[in-house]
């Protein structure tokens, strides 16, 4: 299936230059949605996963239903202020910005293997952040994967030796 036939891409959003790829089209049509996390499945199974981890907000709609069809739990990467536990946070620039992330402190146990998943490979920035919260909790980084990869902004190189994996390429 060729799942870049089910993104949009929006040019000038979320200001001029840039060329966002909307997900919520593929995510609409469910027999796609299936195929993607079904693929993604297949490409991560071998990293003997215990948990997935996903950042928000649309590492959610990935991260789940993967951990869902892979049968590990799910641990949410929050923005900061949005977790009732106590929590670490970390900053971060995004490709167009700034922002923090936060993880209960108890989400992740010692040791434990986590993937990272999320919709999009930008800059790197959010899933360095998130490698670093997980480390700082003691988890051990599996790998990543993703619905797409901006291969152009060359955030795979800032992931040093991560296994990635992802479904489409721009």
């Amino acid at each position: 299936m060729n799942f870049k036939d089910y993104i949009r891409v929006i040019h000038d959003f979320p200001q001029p230059g840039i060329r966002f790829k909307d997900i919520t089209t593929l995510l609409q049509n469910g027999e796609v949605y299936r195929g993607a996390i079904d693929e993604l499945k297949k490409l991560v199974e071998a990293m003997n996963i215990d948990v997935i981890a996903g950042p928000e907000a649309r590492g959610f709609v990935i991260g789940a239903p993967l951990s869902y069809a892979l049968g590990v739990g799910f641990v949410p990467i929050r923005k900061s202020g949005k977790l009732p536990a106590d929590a670490i946070e970390a900053s971060y620039s995004l490709e167009y910005g700034k922002d923090k992330l936060a993880m209960h402190r108890d989400a992740i146990k010692p040791g434990q293997r986590v993937l990272i998943a999320d919709d999009l490979l930008a800059t790197g920035g959010t899933i360095q952040t998130s490698l670093n919260l997980i480390e700082q909790l003691g988890g051990v980084v599996a790998g990543a994967a993703f619905l797409i990869e901006l291969n152009y902004l060359n955030g795979r190189e800032k992931l040093g030796d991560m296994d990635i994996v992802s479904l489409v390429q721009y």
